[in-house]
């Protein structure tokens, strides 16, 4: 009986060790796989502080948290299942569906530039758009509602970059690493984001502190500078956020083409980049980089610039046609109901 418990201990322990080392294999496949997206990661951050901008202090942490959820639901609920069973049944249609995406971003993010550079044409661009003035509720749902839809683009860009960094096998596994990944990334970033829009009160109340010599006047001083400096990060972070949506669209793009055989943009970016690192032997890798994604960048601009005007003269006016027919459509069924 003893000789049969020990055994039975045996086997726990043994059972024990591979549960453990399953899980650390699983943690670590994880971690490299959100590496492998942190650039995407680091375009999500910068991009969502510009949703929260014109909103009052109160209503900052509460959008933040709407956008969260709506992303935590974009990645568990949406994009994580049809993730994987993409992968399974058709793995070729993942690489157009994020081409789509990418096209999405470069409109995103050019659009933003062009009302900057041209705003009496991007006056009349959103006239054709028709865009209405809101009250301060529908504004904000409209904001929210505006970076769930961004964020479900650079989140499907992260939830096929951590698929794709992971080794072919069982399909739970992939599940449970994409859904620790999703999870991560979305504490990460908008943690983040509340951190960062936050920091003005916080600058406020230290400015506003009474502590004694010699902690009391660096407090405040820190606190002045926060308050002072805090508008100017913001808008050098929005900048950031829409240089982000512009390269990472523009390398979507990029890598599209070149999954589909016409990889000459992709050769001549890389290759201007290793150019850059031969020349200048110095910070190598940055320098890569900065070639790269400025690269990226420039072809996001151009398939940006073609796709206002098939978005404000082709997709628009069909988009508001067809959501014409949905009136007419109640007002037959009403007069149908009402000759019953």
């Amino acid at each position: 009986m003893s000789v049969g418990l020990i055994a039975l201990l045996d086997d726990i322990a043994a059972l024990a060790k591979v549960a453990a080392a399953s899980l650390d294999d699983i943690a670590g496949q994880a971690a490299k796989a959100g590496a492998k997206a942190a650039g995407v990661v680091i375009d999500d951050a910068a991009v969502t502080p510009r949703y929260v901008t014109g909103f009052s202090a109160s209503r900052e942490l509460p959008i933040i948290g709407k956008i969260a959820l709506g992303s935590l639901k974009n990645k568990l609920l949406i994009l994580l299942p049809a993730a994987l069973i993409l992968n399974l049944v058709a793995p070729q249609a993942i690489t157009p569906l994020l081409m789509i995406g990418g096209l999405f971003l470069c409109y995103e993010g050019v659009e933003k530039v062009y009302g900057l550079v041209l705003p009496h044409a991007a006056h009349a661009h959103e006239s054709a758009l028709e865009t209405t003035s809101l009250d301060a509720q529908s504004l904000e749902d409209q904001k929210v509602a505006g970076a769930i839809k961004t964020d479900f683009i650079l989140s499907a860009e992260i939830m096929a970059i951590t698929l794709g960094a992971l080794p072919s096998g069982n399909i739970f596994t992939q599940a449970f690493i994409l859904a620790v990944v999703g999870l991560g990334i979305t504490v990460m970033v908008y943690g983040g984001v509340g951190l960062i829009v936050k920091a003005d009160d916080l600058g406020l109340m230290m400015a506003r502190s009474r502590t004694a010599p010699p902690i009391g006047p660096f407090l405040r001083g820190v606190g002045r500078g926060l308050v002072t400096g805090m508008p100017y990060f913001l808008k050098v972070l929005g900048v950031v956020g829409t240089a982000a949506m512009i390269w990472v669209g523009g390398g979507i793009i990029v890598h599209g083409l070149e999954a589909y055989g016409a990889g000459g943009l992709a050769h001549l970016i890389h290759d201007a980049g290793e150019a850059v690192a031969h020349a200048i032997p110095v910070l190598t890798s940055v320098l890569r980089w900065i070639v790269e994604a400025a690269g990226a960048g420039i072809v996001g601009i151009v398939v940006g610039l073609i796709t206002i005007p098939v978005v404000g003269y082709v997709i628009s006016p069909m988009w508001r046609y067809f959501k014409s027919l949905l009136p007419r459509r109640r007002r037959k069924e009403a007069l149908a109901d009402g000759k019953k």
